[in-house]
């Protein structure tokens, strides 16, 4: 375990119990998060945390199963203005031993995906800083939004052109309309 996130965590997987999980809790420290902050593009990182545990699966496999927890501050994406947000997540991955993961792989043969998602390839080691930060990333809202944020209607246009407007980039908006016509014509 290590609370600060300066000598990155890894756990060589030959040093790794098999019959008993492996606990982890990382509070990184400032320097870290103030480098996530600038790799992410956030405005501020506060209370990270990753708090989870290595369990052996079978004979050769690894799970990592682990709470995220983050407060961060985004720029919203109308106004820039900072937007606060709470992650709380649960993380698994799973490591899978080179000779499972191997029987897909052939240089000559499309490779084709594992049916898990969260699967990765079992290395000497895992590293516990670059999942939490992979994880955080992955986690972002994508378009932060403060509460009051509106998106004005802009017009463009050329003088002495008439502006297109939202309706006219809906060209099926008036099939509807065309549709209702049509019936009363049939109708006469």
């Amino acid at each position: 375990m290590n609370d600060s996130a300066s000598d990155t965590v890894k756990f060589r997987i030959a040093d790794l119990p098999q019959n008993r999980p492996t606990p982890f809790e990382l509070r990184p420290d400032a320097a870290f998060c103030k480098a996530l902050v600038a790799e992410l593009g956030l405005v501020a990182l506060r209370k990270l945390s990753f708090v989870g545990e290595l369990c052996a699966v079978g004979k050769s496999d690894w799970e990592l199963s682990a709470k995220l927890g983050a407060t961060i501050v985004q720029p919203c994406v109308v106004t820039l203005e900072p937007v606060t947000t709470r992650i709380d997540v649960t993380v698994r991955r799973l490591f899978l031993s080179q000779q499972e993961m191997s029987d897909s792989e052939n240089d000559d043969e499309e490779v084709e995906m594992p049916d898990d998602e969260n699967a990765d390839l079992l290395g000497t080691s895992i590293d516990v800083d670059q999942i939490m930060s992979e994880s955080l990333a992955l986690n972002l809202p994508l378009y932060p939004r403060a509460e009051d944020a509106k998106l004005a209607n802009a017009v463009f246009t050329e003088p002495g052109q008439t502006p297109m407007k939202d309706e006219d980039a809906r060209p099926f908006a008036g099939l509807a309309d065309l549709r209702n016509k049509l019936a009363k014509d049939g109708e006469k």
